[in-house]
């Protein structure tokens, strides 16, 4: 695998911003870093940094879009359903599978 030769380099603007977003109620901090095109551990080492003061906030309250914040409020919502019906999805198949092994079983006595 070639190592990457230009790495993207963020302002503090928007590490601060993606740090908004990923402190936000019932949402994952893998969807934010996801939306932003990010790898989520950059975006868990930018927490870090800006607990220990290294990256600084201009403003205590970042404001955040609106549409922005709902999207990503559905998303997390689109996603536990998804994960929900795959589950279903298993255990139909499994039952699928058990009946099929019993009408064998049964058929051959």
């Amino acid at each position: 695998m070639e190592r990457r030769k230009r790495y993207d380099r963020y302002d503090q603007h928007f590490k601060v911003t993606a740090i908004a977003l990923s402190n936000i109620k019932d949402v994952y901090i893998k969807d934010v870093a996801e939306a932003l095109n990010i790898h989520p551990v950059m975006l868990y080492r930018w927490r870090q940094e800006l607990r220990e003061g290294k990256i600084v906030a201009r403003k205590k309250k970042i404001n955040i879009d609106p549409k922005t914040k709902s999207e990503l409020k559905r998303l997390k919502h689109v996603d536990r359903e998804n994960s929900i019906l795959k589950e279903e999805l298993s255990l139909l198949k499994k039952a699928i599978r058990f009946s099929l092994e019993r009408k064998e079983k049964s058929s051959n006595s």
